[in-house]
C-alpha cells in the first residue's frame, strides 16, 4: 500500500515553524510497512492544495494531510479535500458537542462563531475525536482511496495519531507486520553496515535497515508474516544474531528507550547514585539525565564547572594539575571525576572536558575531548577528537559520556 504526506501551512513554507510531524509521520508509515514516495508541504492556497491533493491522489493509495483544519479562513483543507473527493460537508452534532464541552473546561468560555466551522465535516467520513483540540480528525474514503486529514499542532496529532489512525492502517494491511529496534552506542553507521554485510546482502524477510544518529546508530529489524506469531518468530532469530556480534554497544531493543533512560534504568537495577562534573557540555548531560521520569532516585548533583576557578573550587582540581596539563588534558578530567564523587557522596561520576571551538587551545586542537568515570574506587579516561561545529562536538560528547557511564556501570556490576 503506498502512502504520501501532504503538510498544509504557509508557515511551514516560510520557515517559521519546524515541520517535526513529517518525520514522526513517516517513521510511524515506515513501522507499519507502507512504501512511501513523496512528501508534499503547499501553502495555505486552494488552488495548489487541490492539485496538490489531486496528484497524491492519483499515485498513492492513502494520503495524509496534516494542518489546516483550524476555524479561520486560511484553513482550508477539509473544505479542498471534500471538494476533490466529491464529498458534502454538514455539521456533526457529536463534533458539536465536543467543542462546546472543550471550551466549558477551558478558560475561555465564549465560543468564537467561527469554531463552529469545525463542527463541518464530509459526510460519509469516519470522525476521528481530537481529545486535545476543537480540530477533529477525519478519514475519507471513495474510489478506492483514502484521504485522513489530521490537526497540526503535534500534541493533537500524535495522540491521534496512534490511538486511532495506526489501527486503522494496520487494519489496511493485507499482511502482518513486525519491527524490532535495535538501538547501539559505539559504532558509526559504515562500521554497522560492515559488521552486517552478510545479513544485508541476503535480507528478503526480516529486512535490516540503518538510522544514523549524533554518536548512535539505530537499526530496525522488520518482517511480514501472515499472523503476528509468525511474524515474531521471523524477527527472532535475526535480532539474536545482531546482539551477538555488536554485544554490549547494544544498550536497547525498545523503541521509545533513549540513551538516557537506559542509564537511569541500569543505575536503578544496581542502586548506584551518579554525579556529573561538566565542562565544556555546560550541563547538557546532567540536563539528559533529568529528563528522565525517576531520575531524582539515581542523580546525586550536577557540578558546571566551565573555569578552572570552579574546577578548583567545587570539584578539587589542584592548580598544579591545571598549570602543567591545561584544563583540557586527561589528568584534569581524571580529577573532576573523582572529586566529583568526593564531593558528593556519590557511586559513580562522569566528568568531560574539551575543546568545542570555534577555537583552538594552543596545540590542543578543537573537538578534543577527554571523558572520564570514576565508579569502584577506579577512573577511567577515554580521548575523543570529534569533527563538526561546537553544537555538534558537545552532542558527541554528551552521548560518548552517557555510553561510557553506561559501559561502565555493566564491566564493574552486570
Amino acid at each position: 500500500m503506498i502512502v504520501e504526506l501532504i503538510s498544509v501551512g504557509t508557515e511551514i513554507l516560510l520557515g517559521n515553524i519546524v515541520n517535526t510531524n513529517t518525520q514522526y509521520l513517516a517513521e510511524k508509515c515506515a513501522l507499519l510497512g507502507l512504501s512511501m514516495y513523496h512528501q508534499v508541504t503547499v501553502g495555505d492556497n486552494r488552488e495548489r492544495l487541490s492539485a496538490a491533493l489531486e496528484t497524491a491522489l492519483s499515485r498513492s493509495d492513502v494520503v495524509i494531510l496534516t494542518g489546516g483544519l483550524g476555524p479561520t479562513e486560511d484553513d482550508l483543507t477539509k473544505e479542498v479535500c471534500a471538494e476533490v473527493m466529491g464529498f458534502e460537508l454538514a455539521e456533526d452534532a457529536h463534533t458539536r458537542e465536543r467543542i462546546e464541552k472543550y471550551f466549558k473546561n477551558s478558560i475561555y468560555k465564549d465560543i468564537p462563531d467561527n469554531n463552529w466551522k469545525q463542527a463541518m465535516v464530509p459526510q460519509g467520513s469516519t470522525v476521528l475525536d481530537n481529545s486535545n483540540g476543537t480540530a477533529p480528525g477525519l478519514i475519507m474514503e471513495k474510489n478506492g482511496k483514502t484521504a485522513i486529514l489530521l490537526p497540526g499542532p503535534p500534541n493533537e496529532l500524535k495522540p491521534l495519531f496512534t490511538e486511532q489512525v495506526f489501527p486503522y492502517l494496520q487494519n489496511r494491511q493485507p499482511e502482518v507486520i513486525r519491527s524490532q529496534m535495535i538501538k547501539i552506542c559505539g559504532y558509526g553507521e559504515s562500521q554497522v553496515e560492515d559488521k552486517l554485510i552478510d545479513l544485508i546482502n541476503t535480507q528478503t524477510n526480516p529486512t535490516i535497515a540503518t538510522y544514523a544518529k549524533t554518536a548512535e546508530v539505530h537499526l530496525r529489524v522488520t518482517a511480514k508474516a501472515d499472523n503476528e506469531e509468525a511474524a515474531k518468530n521471523l524477527l527472532k532469530p535475526v535480532v539474536k544474531e545482531i546482539k551477538n556480534r555488536f554485544e554490549n554497544a547494544v544498550y536497547t531493543t525498545k523503541e521509545e528507550e533513549t540513551l538516557e533512560m537506559a542509564v537511569v534504568r541500569l543505575l536503578k537495577k544496581y542502586e548506584l547514585t551518579v554525579t556529573t562534573a561538566e565542562s565544556c557540555t555546560g550541563g547538557l548531560i546532567a540536563g539528559r539525565l533529568v529528563n528522565v521520569p525517576g531520575a531524582s532516585e539515581v542523580f546525586r548533583e550536577g557540578f558546571i564547572t566551565y573555569s578552572n576557578k570552579a574546577k578548583r573550587k567545587y570539584l578539587d582540581v589542584s592548580k598544579g594539575t591545571l598549570k602543567k596539563y591545561g584544563a583540557v588534558s586527561e589528568q584534569t578530567a581524571k580529577e573532576m571525576a573523582t572529586g566529583g564523587v568526593f564531593a558528593t557522596d556519590a557511586d559513580a561520576c562522569i566528568a568531560v572536558t574539551g575543546i568545542a571551538g570555534p577555537d583552538a587551545e594552543g596545540e590542543k586542537p578543537v573537538g578534543l575531548v577527554y571523558i572520564a568515570c570514576y565508579m569502584k574506587d577506579k577512573v577511567k579516561v577515554e580521548e575523543y577528537h570529534f569533527k563538526g561545529n561546537r553544537e555538534k562536538i558537545r552532542e558527541q560528547s554528551v552521548v560518548k559520556a552517557l555510553d561510557f557511564l553506561r559501559r561502565s556501570i555493566l564491566s564493574n556490576y552486570h
